[in-house]
């Protein structure tokens, strides 16, 4: 994708993947829109950049979101791309049978798959009037291969992996290009934790700032899927490059 004088909308900005992609767009002298639902955590990463605007935005609430987009396609008309980048990741137990906890399952769903879908539902129309427009959904190499701890996550982006295909075909004779974005295990907040100690032996997460500077490089090039670190691995082991060629064969 096009690496400056772009007008970029992120959703998930107020921490972690996001606000680091946020800040790294934004040294490159593109317009950043953040998008989240933490208004003073917006309010100090644009005050701490200076140039950079924001959006309060709830990606589970489909009016929300509507309103999101007509309000910055008004404002920034040449917004050309979007990230949707909002996720949260919580653990769920199925051994005794059932949900200990249905509205967390919920939040997972309408925040990693909803609110993907409705994002680029109401920005499609809006991009497909720019000469060179970019979607970029941020799936995990947990979609490929899941932890099962944590299945509903997994299940979310292994979803939003598919969602991406499909939504990449439906646009391929138009002048937006979809991107998937593919992390491996990165220090974040997502799943609530502000801390990223873990047990002797346990998997550890790559230095956010090491993610950004491999995804940047990924995302200057024109690859379809950016997949970082052990991302990688994963992806190539649920073998993607196979999955695409057949992919390609049932969709003409």
């Amino acid at each position: 994708m096009r690496m400056q004088s772009n007008t970029i909308f992120i959703t998930g900005g107020t921490s972690g993947i996001g606000q680091g992609l946020a800040e790294a767009f934004h040294r490159l002298g593109n317009q950043v829109i953040l998008g989240g639902r933490r208004r003073e955590r917006l309010e100090a990463i644009c005050a701490a950049n200076p140039g950079m605007r924001y959006a309060l935005v709830d990606v589970r609430d489909l009016s929300s979101i509507r309103r999101v987009a007509d309000q910055l396609t008004a404002e920034f008309p040449n917004l050309d791309c979007v990230f949707n980048n909002a996720g949260v990741q919580r653990g769920a137990g199925f051994q005794a049978g059932q949900l200990r906890d249905e509205q967390a399952v919920l939040e997972e769903i309408e925040t990693n798959l909803l609110g993907v879908i409705r994002v680029a539902s109401a920005f499609v129309p809006h991009l497909r009037t720019r000469e060179r427009a970019t979607i970029v959904n941020t799936s995990s190499g947990l979609a490929f291969v899941p932890l099962a701890r944590f299945p509903v996550y997994c299940a979310t982006k292994a979803a939003v992996h598919s969602f991406t295909l499909s939504l990449r075909h439906q646009l391929k004779d138009t002048a937006v290009k979809v991107v998937e974005l593919i992390p491996p295990y990165v220090e974040s907040e997502l799943g609530g934790a502000s801390k990223y100690a873990a047990p002797a032996g346990a998997m550890r997460p790559m230095p956010l700032h090491d993610f950004i500077a491999d995804a940047m490089r990924g995302l200057a090039g024109d690859s379809d899927e950016v997949a970082v670190g052990g991302a990688l691995n994963l992806a190539a082991a649920a073998g993607l490059a196979t999955t695409k060629q057949v992919f390609a064969g049932m969709n003409h």
